[in-house]
This record gives structure tokens, sequence and C-alpha cells, in this order.
């Protein structure tokens, strides 16, 4: 099995940790004993080490009809009232050594990013739950926001990256068509967006959006989780700027960091968060 094959099975293997938790926390049982067999079959090809080109092809059709199956059952999925949930990691916190380490990786989801969940949900309740007739409504409304977009953006975030991605995205892909055609060049939005990374003061991220309005791409900062947010725009592409993000390993050496993060941007996520976004159609003003 040559290598690049080998890294394409091993991104499957990990893909397929997250398909489990989705069908057994909905109980779907015909689907998981099919999704078990086709697994079972995967891991053994990976044991065997024997991959050809030909069955590439094969497990990328076979892997893509899961995904179409999994992405409709998320669309159907509802979150209730205060009952948001940490997202598992589609990769192990190593993963994305050395651009960014372990340490910073288990910090940052499993303190930094929790502690938005839990804001959020408390925000919820107090918000939304009809026991609750008699709030402080603005406090509640900013910690909604504030809570809410971090752990809106802390999800994009990780699954903007991948140990298998970055530097740049596929010729084919729709994302990389629609970036030349908007910023000029893939090598421009880089410089564009890396600038506007830079400019954050203080804690906050930067952000590729589509804005189904104008029909193009958009480079926006947000300070914090919320403040100089571009409204009516779809997020594709997102980096933390916040120091937690970065600090115990780039120290105060925030430009560093922002260099390293381009070697792990998976830009299938993107692309796929581009074509769904496409798909919104508002009428130019």
């Amino acid at each position: 099995m040559n290598q690049q094959n080998k890294n394409y099975l091993a991104k499957v293997i990990t893909w397929s940790k997250q398909i489990d938790e989705l069908f057994l926390d909905r109980s779907e049982e015909t689907i998981l004993k099919d999704w078990n067999k086709w697994k079972s079959k995967i891991n053994d090809i990976w044991r065997k080490e024997s991959l050809s080109d030909h069955n590439v092809l094969k497990i990328k059709q076979e892997a893509e009809s899961y995904y179409d199956q999994w992405l409709q059952r998320l669309n159907e999925q509802e979150v209730p009232i205060g009952k948001h949930k940490l997202p598992n990691l589609p990769y192990a916190y190593d993963a994305l050594e050395p651009y960014i380490d372990e340490k910073i990786m288990k910090l940052h989801h499993q303190k930094h990013h929790q502690s938005y969940i839990d804001g959020l949900n408390r925000a919820e309740i107090a918000l939304y739950s009809p026991t609750n007739d008699s709030v402080n409504q603005k406090y509640w409304l900013r910690e909604q926001a504030f809570n809410g977009s971090g752990h809106y953006l802390h999800t994009i975030f990780w699954f903007n990256m991948s140990p298998y991605r970055g530097e740049v995205p596929n010729k084919n892909q729709s994302i990389l068509k629609q970036i030349n055609r908007d910023f000029g060049s893939f090598k421009m939005f880089i410089k564009k967006f890396t600038e506007a990374a830079s400019s954050v003061e203080g804690s906050g991220w930067v952000i590729l959006a589509w804005s189904p309005r104008s029909r193009r791409l958009v480079i926006h900062i947000l300070e914090k989780h919320q403040h100089f947010a571009l409204a009516d725009t779809i997020p594709l592409l997102v980096l933390d700027l916040w120091e937690h993000a970065y600090y115990l390993q780039y120290k105060n050496v925030r430009n560093d960091y922002i260099k390293a993060w381009w070697n792990v941007v998976n830009w299938d996520n993107v692309n796929q968060r581009f074509i769904q976004a496409n798909k919104v159609i508002w009428q130019p003003f």
C-alpha cells in the first residue's frame, strides 16, 4: 500500500469514530449493523496493508454514501434547551503536532470549550425555560451571545483542522475556484487572511465566510467571540486567536502560531461547508 492510500485509509478510520457515536446515540440499528460490517472490512484492509487504487475509489464511494446518511441524520437532530454538549475531536489530541501541541489541544478542548458550553446551557435555561419568568434579560442575552458564539466557533474550528490536510486545497474543489475568483489567487487570500489575523487586538477570531447576499467570500474578525461580527454571513474557516489556543507553545509570538496553523487546515471540511453555504441564496442588496 503506498503512503497516499495509507493516509487516506487512516483518515477514513478516524472519521468512522464520529459516525459510531451518532448512530449509537440515535439507535440506528439497521444502519449500524451494515456500518459495523463495512467498518470491519476497512480495518481488515488496514491490517493487511493491501489497497489498490481501484479499492480506494470504491471505499471513497462507500464512505460518501455513509457520509450522506450521517449528514441527513445530523440535519434531523435538534438540541433541546440547555442540552448542548462537547463534540468529540475527529483526531487524537497529539495528531496536529508539531504545529499544535497535545497539551494545548487537551486544555483548549476539555476546559475552555467546555466552559462555553456550560455558559450557553445556563443562559438558555434562564432565557427560554417556561419556569423562569423573571430574569435579567440583558445579562443572559449577553451570556448567550458570548458563550454560544464561543461554542459554535470552536466546533467549526476543530473540524476545520486535520493531520491529513494543510497547504493548498485540491485544484478541483469549489472553494479554491471561489477563492481565486474573489481574491485573485490563493496566495493573495493567504496574505489577506493572515494580515487580518495579525490585526486582531487581544482575544478574538479571524473568519473566512460566505455572504449569501453578495454571493462572494469575505474575511472578517471577531473580537472576543461576537464583537465586530459581520451579520448574515456563514463561517467557512475560522482561526482561534485567544491566547489559550497557542500561548503554551508559541508564547507571545502569535504570528508563528498563525503561520504554523496553515499546515493543518482541513480544506475538505472548508469545501464541504462552502458547498452547503452556497445553496443559501438571498436577494442581492
